[in-house]
């Protein structure tokens, strides 16, 4: 792959991915500066632009367009470049990139690992927590980049695409930063590349019109889910009316997550010509992210599942779906919707009784109280020892919020790990 080298670089954020560019950049004799909050005020950022000669600014994925240090750089004429494009750009083998408003690290941990099974050399990097310039530093002659790719990293994205790009669902999500649904469903495009050149484009079925629209030029669509080219039905991945997965007592053997991820994976087989066989393998033998329906314990033969990742209502559903009818579910937080109605069906046929917590409680006790036993609880602790209480042998206590975790707690990882901490304790109670 031809890429650009630059002889100077303005870095915009030193977390791990700012730090992984810089050791990218310099290992290719770029000199580089780097630009936090932490060290720059605004006077002295713009300051610092006015007598510049940056070829570029590769922005980490925490400054969006509308941030004034941004503004700023492009006031300048400083190109912008994302750090994954960075890294994506020195890759010399094929890649593989996977974006979703749900399920995207559980997507490419299953795409690398069936990679795996199948002889080929694999990594996953991006948004998955490996920054795509360290992933390409350690391993340059890697046959199969998997990129786990956010909106945030695509808004600067210019020339990436990739052999196979996916976008697995768009649903309401960080509506904060892109404001509408439109805005948001336009920046996920983005992972299909602006050249007709790119490779095959993955889709769910009912939104193809619209990428098609966004993206323009023909290209080669492959369509997934519900009257799509794969379809999931009854534990099996279907091509037209030809079996090609038996996810049968995997993870993916429910009907939001086979009928999404599942068939999904069936395209992506296809279009990478991964072995069906290597991809049903690594569904077996499986083993879920942490706070993912992560399976954390078994007491008094209940068992404990923590979720704390499903920050939006599809998350939750997709967890309740796969976590069977006996479920004792704790939900709330810092809610990101409004519209509560579309999961009473699921709650309904699932959920013994549903402990709620955080901000979200009250407006969730009012949209829910009359398809399944609500209590209000405040805190994650009270919500866990209420469900012990209640539950009995076979049930499930399922921690799947369905919100955000920054009304109680720092982050996903601090809510899922304080609930781990809690079904620890009761082993040593």
């Amino acid at each position: 792959m031809n890429y650009r080298t630059y002889k100077s670089a303005l870095i915009l954020g030193y977390g791990r991915s700012g730090r992984a560019a810089e050791r990218l950049l310099q290992a290719e004799g770029c000199a580089t500066a780097v630009a936090t909050n932490d060290t720059h005020s605004d006077a002295e950022f713009f300051q610092g632009l006015e007598t510049s000669d940056f070829e570029v600014c590769v922005v980490s994925p925490g400054f969006g367009l509308s941030n004034p240090w941004v503004k700023a750089v492009q006031a300048a004429g400083i190109p912008l470049l994302s750090e994954l494009e960075l890294g994506w750009s020195r890759h010399r083998g094929k890649t593989i990139a996977v974006t979703g408003s749900n399920g995207k690290s559980t997507a490419v941990k299953w795409i690398c690992e069936s990679l795996v099974a199948d002889e080929k050399t694999a990594a996953i990097g991006g948004n998955y927590g490996i920054p795509a310039c360290e992933v390409v530093l350690e391993n340059p002659d890697l046959q199969w980049l998997v990129l786990e790719v956010s909106s945030f990293q695509l808004e600067t994205v210019q020339d990436f695409h990739a052999d196979v790009a996916v976008v697995l669902n768009v649903l309401p999500n960080h509506l904060d930063r892109h404001e509408t649904m439109e805005c948001y469903l336009k920046t996920k495009a983005r992972i299909f590349g602006s050249s007709v050149l790119s490779g095959a484009c993955l889709v769910p079925a009912h939104l193809l019109e619209e990428f098609k629209k966004d993206v323009g030029g023909e290209r080669n669509w492959i369509t997934f889910g519900a009257d799509g080219d794969y379809h999931f039905r009854e534990s099996q991945v279907f091509q037209g009316l030809e079996m090609v997965l038996n996810l049968e007592g995997t993870l993916f053997d429910s009907s939001i997550i086979g009928s999404c991820t599942g068939a999904a994976m069936g395209a992506i087989a296809t279009a990478a010509q991964l072995s069906f066989a290597a991809v049903e393998r690594a569904a077996k033998c499986f083993n879920p992210l942490r706070h993912r329906l992560q399976r954390v314990g078994e007491f008094a033969g209940v068992g404990f599942v923590n979720d704390s990742k499903a920050t939006n209502l599809s998350a939750m559903a997709a967890a309740l779906s796969a976590c069977g009818r006996n479920i004792h579910l704790i939900a709330g937080g810092l809610p990101k919707e409004s519209d509560y109605t579309f999961v009473k069906e699921i709650l309904a046929e699932r959920v013994r009784t549903l402990y709620l917590i955080g901000q979200a409680s009250e407006a969730m006790d009012q949209a829910w109280s009359t398809v399944c036993p609500c209590v209000e609880c405040g805190t994650l602790e009270a919500a866990f020892s209420r469900a012990v209480e209640a539950s009995k042998a076979g049930d499930v206590i399922l921690l799947s919020p369905g919100c955000a975790s920054f009304d109680q707690f720092g982050s996903f990882e601090e809510r899922g790990d304080c609930f781990e901490k809690l079904v620890h304790g009761l082993k040593h109670a």
